[in-house]
């Protein structure tokens, strides 16, 4: 029997710890997306860990800037990236205001809302695929920049709201390399950051960095 997912919201306090502590312990919250035509629920399944100064994947890695100004707290809030020209990922900030780490959302399960992720993912073969891999989970939440820097944690009406669900136990969650990023932020015997439940059909699969090529 699959457990009801408990609809309290999670506290501040709970991403204000290392995000190699934070990130397992998504797996399994849900995460809700209040919109004009209707709210969408995503259990996680799949999260990758970065961390900020000691860590070349990070987009924090070499300090503070303009796009990256969200993940250095406070933690509990929404970071969300344009990447290679056509998508949105969206991330949780974690750890002490002042320190860049956050949690890359990878995928996840729609468990409320599926009619309305639909419209948004019209590729999906199946609902297991709605919200397979970082940029399909946006656009099946509909997130986009207008969202960054929104409190997950915040009380009241609010588009983004990360709540308790059902915490996975640590016999069923999954570690390794982060998928498709470069050199050493990429090497899974250094950063095995990539966390994901074990035997879950919307968990992407992995698929190691390779090179844009350059146009002539």
């Amino acid at each position: 029997m699959i457990a009801t997912p408990d609809r309290t919201p999670l506290p501040r306090s709970f991403f204000d710890r290392p995000v190699l502590e934070v990130a397992p312990d998504l797996l399994g919250r849900v995460l809700v997306r209040t919109t004009p035509d209707g709210p969408i629920a995503l259990r996680l399944t799949e999260v990758e860990a970065y961390d900020g100064p000691n860590d070349p994947g990070s987009h924090a890695y070499r300090g503070r800037t303009a796009r990256n100004s969200v993940m250095f707290g406070p933690p509990g809030h929404v970071y969300v990236y344009f990447t290679y020209g056509m998508w949105f990922c969206m991330n949780l900030v974690c750890g002490p205001e002042g320190r860049a780490s956050a949690v890359l959302l990878r995928a996840g399960e729609i468990i409320e809302g599926a009619e309305l992720a639909r419209t948004r993912r019209l590729s999906a073969r199946n609902d297991k695929e709605l919200a397979k891999g970082p940029a399909r989970l946006a656009t099946a939440l509909g997130v986009d920049r207008s969202l960054n820097g929104t409190d997950a944690c915040a009380s009241g009406d609010t588009p983004l709201r990360m709540l308790t669900g059902v915490p996975v136990p640590s016999d069923q969650v999954r570690n390794g390399p982060r998928t498709g990023v470069a050199g050493e932020g990429g090497d899974g015997d250094i950063h095995p950051w990539r966390y994901w439940i074990a035997d879950d059909p919307t968990v992407s699969p992995y698929r190691a960095h390779v090179p844009r090529r350059r146009r002539s």
